[in-house]
């Protein structure tokens, strides 16, 4: 819509509402006066010396003949810069509405505060809708002419959202001349502080929780064996070494042939570590550890020793410096939970830690080698004399309690990066 040559604002949210992707092309060249008409159905914009047709983008051999400069004044500039910075606002995506509200939350455009409350009433999704109220907030107080009343609702919605940047966008009303929002900033601010810190102490308690799970992991395999055979291993941490460095060669193996089935390294790595921590517990057991049974002292200088081979020979195999180990798709990521930051990583080692556990409650229960471990734990030598093969026992038990430590290695290796040590 023209009126003598003078663009209104309604033509300027609905070249900001349409969608197309040289709307702001459009808008921009509006502002300088580069929109030229030349009929109801004919028009053109210019972009450096080029001029493009205003509806399809398609660049043009020069300015259509008998066609206008469309002329704004100060208050449709207003409304364009106002569009330039909401257009993104208005994007079909939602993720990108999402996006445009948090970097117009961070920038304070006070531009776009006009706008905000048309953009609120007609957003049909929550999240985004939610995300523009708080960032209409956050305008507000960084806009001296905004009302008391409406100061005190943004202090309130801010100190709802309970982040650092929340925070940040209170430090305007902190010093604001009226004494009764100036109170409500402050307290707002203690509020969210309070919140974070404690926040923060849960988040620590959460990533607590994850690595107390590859520990544990660990230390259900040393209790077996010491357990049920009395040994001090010294080289149950090399076994979670071992458990480490298969799930890293087994990535590697995939990255070198069947990289778009990388996902399934992991759940390939698990049965993969057990087993090869699991042979080589079996080796020092049947190797070293029955030659000294009641030689608790000897068993623990011996397996010391081992512990040391073991780790320079992974030093001399793989390198002294560290190894990384990627994460699957599925596993990076997360998602908010009452203000809490949850990553799907530290969550996936939780839940893994909590399978094995339950599945390592099952063998000792319900099956036979859980039987003859608990029999010879409670009296070895009535199990002996019952039939029950002591040393086959000893075996499998080493070699449980080693693979479940390869297991933890294979957690460990989401966490930290792989090395010898």
């Amino acid at each position: 819509p023209v009126l003598d040559g003078l663009i209104e604002s309604e033509a300027v949210d609905a070249i900001a509402v349409s969608g197309v992707d040289h709307a702001p092309a459009i808008l921009t060249a509006l502002a300088k006066r580069r929109v030229y008409l030349a009929g109801a159905n004919e028009a053109a914009y210019r972009t450096g010396r080029t001029y493009y047709d205003l509806f399809t983008a398609e660049a043009l051999s020069g300015k259509p003949e008998g066609a206008k400069s469309v002329r704004v004044n100060n208050r449709v500039r207003g409304v364009i810069k106002a569009a330039l910075g909401s257009l993104q606002l208005r994007a079909k995506d939602p993720a990108k509405r999402l996006a445009a509200a948090g970097q117009v939350f961070r920038r304070k455009d006070l531009a776009v505060l006009p706008v905000l409350d048309g953009l609120i009433e007609n957003e049909p999704v929550a999240g985004v809708k939610r995300a523009l109220v708080e960032t209409r907030a956050a305008l507000i107080l960084a806009e001296p002419q905004s009302g008391k009343a409406d100061k005190l609702d943004a202090i309130a919605i801010l100190k709802a959202r309970g982040k650092q940047d929340a925070v940040v966008a209170l430090g305007p009303a902190l010093s604001d001349k009226d004494a009764d929002v100036a109170a409500a900033a402050g307290s707002a601010v203690k509020s969210v502080e309070a919140w974070l810190a404690m926040a923060a102490n849960l988040q620590n308690i959460w990533y607590g929780l994850s690595l107390g799970s590859v520990l544990l992991l660990a230390a259900i395999g040393l209790a077996i064996t010491f357990g049920v055979m009395g040994v001090i291993n010294m080289a149950h941490g090399e076994m979670v070494m071992l458990g480490a460095y298969t799930t890293f060669v087994v990535q590697e193996a995939f990255r070198a042939y069947w990289p778009e089935g990388f996902g399934l390294s992991l759940p390939l790595a698990i049965p993969l570590a057990f087993a090869v921590a699991g042979l080589v517990g079996i080796a020092i057991e049947r190797g070293i550890i029955r030659f000294l049974y009641g030689r608790p002292l000897e068993t623990l200088l011996a397996t010391w020793g081992v512990s040391l081979v073991l780790q320079q020979s992974v030093r001399t195999i793989f390198g002294p410096t560290n190894r990384e180990v990627g994460a699957p798709s599925y596993m990076s990521g997360g998602f908010e939970f009452m203000g809490l930051a949850i990553t799907y990583n530290p969550l996936w080692i939780i839940v893994f830690t909590l399978v094995v556990f339950a599945v390592l409650l099952l063998i000792l229960r319900h099956t036979t080698l859980g039987l003859q471990m608990r029999a010879v734990t409670q009296n070895r030598g009535m199990a002996a004399s019952m039939g029950i093969r002591t040393g086959y026992v000893d075996a499998m038990t080493f070699g449980l309690g080693s693979g479940i430590a390869g297991i933890a290695g294979v957690a460990l290796s989401q966490i930290d990066n792989v090395s010898p040590n």
